[in-house]
């Protein structure tokens, strides 16, 4: 069988899909949501959620380093990696030990394909189908409320300050929530910035992620330096992590939405 991943590439599938390497922790969170778990043999030390699974599952590394001598052991059928969370060289090695489906993962409708194609690969079309029409029916009550046009700033990294730029799931989510990225006319899509542009920018709002980088009143300290405005921590996996994360996240951002609005 010839299936293709999120970047188009033809994979060939020739036999059931039942041993699974994930490499990537939102889609492997999704895969214990669709009822996958036990098909689960390989994850990523990131792989947080459910937190039990490391406890049961072999870790094999990190997203962007894994040990492919203990994936190669672990005879998987099938490697789940993402384009921005992985690397080209990395997918190429591994190519080698099994076929490697990659997501490309910037919109929300690219979320949802993910969820369905994996229904698709692993027999759970209809779980797949109940969860993205769950994200839909929250997506819609969610957009239709009012919401204050702000200008943020969502900041990932420091040491360089790093910030999300265009091209991004981050900024989609910004965008579902009705806030305008300043950096996202930037060509990177992880801009490297000095706080001191913040002085000029008429910022509304800067966000500090809780991941990759866990900011903490230290930073929110020396950014208070360069702007005055309102500086908030923001759950960094409800603005990152997609799949059947995206239920969650649309709660946070009416409950983040509400405190906003008491605050502004």
């Amino acid at each position: 069988m010839i299936i293709h991943d999120q970047l188009h590439r033809e994979i060939k599938i020739l036999k059931p899909l039942r041993r699974i390497v994930s490499l990537v922790p939102s889609q492997t969170e999704l895969l214990v949501d669709l009822g996958l778990e036990e098909n689960l043999v390989g994850i990523t030390k990131f792989c947080v959620h459910p937190i039990h699974l490391r406890k049961t599952i072999s870790v094999v590394g990190g997203t962007k380093k894994v040990k492919i001598d203990k994936i190669k052991a672990l005879k998987p059928d099938i490697i789940l990696c993402n384009k921005e969370e992985n690397t080209q060289e990395m997918v190429r090695e591994l190519e080698n030990v099994a076929p490697v489906h990659v997501s490309d993962i910037i919109e929300i409708s690219d979320a949802l394909e993910l969820i369905e194609m994996y229904g698709d690969l692993f027999n759970k079309k209809q779980e797949a189908q109940v969860l993205v029409k769950g994200i839909e029916s929250k997506l819609m009550i969610f957009t239709a409320l009012p919401k204050r046009k702000l200008r943020v700033a969502y900041f990932i990294w420091r040491d360089p300050w790093m910030v999300a730029g265009k091209n991004t799931f981050i900024n989609t989510l910004l965008e579902l929530n009705n806030w305008e990225n300043i950096f996202a006319e930037r060509d990177e899509r992880y801009p490297v910035i000095e706080p001191e542009e913040l002085t000029s920018a008429n910022v509304d709002l800067i966000l500090l992620s809780s991941e990759p980088f866990p900011f903490s009143e230290i930073h929110k300290k020396e950014i208070q330096h360069f702007c005055k405005c309102r500086i908030t921590f923001a759950n960094g996996e409800y603005f990152s992590w997609y799949g059947s994360r995206l239920l969650q996240a649309i709660d946070y951002f009416g409950h983040f939405q509400k405190q906003l609005s008491s605050s502004l």
